[in-house]
């Protein structure tokens, strides 16, 4: 039974599998768009100014890192099969960005699930461990990341059970 009225129709812990991968789509990423949130978040000269991204080791204007993120995690959540029963991120390791992701580029890729853990301290939550393989147009990778969230369980008093890949 469901212990929150509004997830009760969402994807729960006990509703994913190790190995499930999930399709993020695809992203254009604009001028406009990689101004606009440099601006706001990511102020450095190469995401800002076209003059100075040209002349700088990237050789161009890009998007900063933690928009290629954002977007990766706006992806998964609109692609998710179903809506998740999120109760928060816990945290993420293993971040990488491969690749500068540039002007009119097209993000996609995938994230698979590589862990599900009960919590022992809080029964009504899962972990639920994502590692996320974006690429561009070109399939090359542009970023990794290997992200932890809780996820709400369906029946708390069930045994707890653990899969790893």
């Amino acid at each position: 039974m469901t212990t929150n009225p509004i997830t009760k129709d969402y994807s729960h812990f006990e509703d994913l599998h190790v190995g499930q991968v999930i399709d993020l789509g695809k992203t254009k990423l604009s001028k406009k768009m990689i101004i606009d949130f440099a601006s706001e978040f990511d102020p450095f000269p190469f995401h800002l100014d076209e003059e100075a991204a040209n002349a700088s080791l990237l050789g161009g204007l890009c998007a900063s890192g933690w928009h290629t993120g954002a977007l990766s995690l706006k992806m998964l959540i609109e692609n998710f099969p179903s809506k998740l029963a999120s109760a928060g991120g816990v945290g993420f390791t293993n971040l990488k960005w491969k690749k500068p992701v540039m002007v009119n580029d097209t993000i996609g890729g995938t994230v698979t699930i590589s862990e599900l853990r009960r919590t022992s301290s809080n029964l009504h939550w899962g972990i639920i461990t994502l590692e996320f393989d974006v690429c561009n147009q070109n399939g090359e990778q542009v970023m990794a990341m290997t992200l932890k969230n809780l996820v709400d369980v369906r029946n708390p008093s069930a045994p707890l059970k653990e899969q790893q890949i």
